[in-house]
C-alpha cells in the first residue's frame, strides 16, 4: 500500500474528529503494512491539551505493543505535527512521519520551525510532506469557516 492509501485513512479519522466538534486532524500508525493504531484530535471532549491525534495514536500503539517504543513504524497525519507531538514521536522512535498539510504557525517539521534540525537528538525520523495536502487543508479550512459563522 502507498502513502496516499494510509493518508486517506487518516483523513477519515479527521472527519471523525470533526463530527465530535474537534479540529479535524487524524493520525494512523502503520507497521509491517498494517494498521497498528489510530487517533484523532480529542482535546476539547477530553479536557486534555495533549490529546492531539498523534498522541492518541501513540498511546494506542504503545498499548498494542506493550511498549512505549514504536520502532519500525510510520505515522500518517493530516496536519504537520506541533513541537509536543514531534517530541513524542522522537521519544517513541517512530521511523517515518508522513503529513498532509503544512502548519505555518505551529508546525515543527518545517512549517514554523524544524525540531529535527538539532543534532542533539538521540533519534531522528524520515519526513514526507504534502501527501494529499489539498484535501486536508480544505477540510480544516471548511471547519474553521463554519466555526466563525
Amino acid at each position: 500500500m502507498n502513502d496516499k492509501h494510509w493518508m486517506r485513512h487518516a483523513l477519515e479519522l479527521a472527519k471523525k474528529a470533526e463530527s465530535m466538534g474537534e479540529v479535524p486532524v487524524g493520525a494512523v500508525i502503520v507497521k509491517d503494512n498494517k494498521i497498528l493504531a489510530e487517533g484523532w484530535n480529542q482535546p476539547i471532549i477530553s479536557n486534555d491539551a495533549t490529546a492531539h491525534a498523534e498522541i492518541m495514536a501513540l498511546r494506542a500503539a504503545g498499548e498494542a505493543l506493550n511498549n512505549y517504543r514504536i520502532t519500525d513504524a510510520e505515522l500518517f497525519v493530516t496536519l504537520e505535527p506541533c513541537s509536543m507531538c514531534v517530541g513524542a514521536l522522537i521519544h517513541a522512535r517512530i521511523k517515518r512521519v508522513v503529513y498532509a498539510a503544512s502548519e505555518p504557525r505551529t508546525g515543527a517539521l518545517g512549517g514554523a520551525f524544524n525540531l529535527l534540525e538539532s543534532n542533539d537528538h538521540n533519534h531522528l525520523f524520515e519526513v514526507e510532506a504534502g501527501v494529499l495536502a489539498d484535501e486536508s487543508r480544505e477540510l480544516i479550512q471548511a471547519f474553521f469557516k463554519t466555526r466563525r459563522k
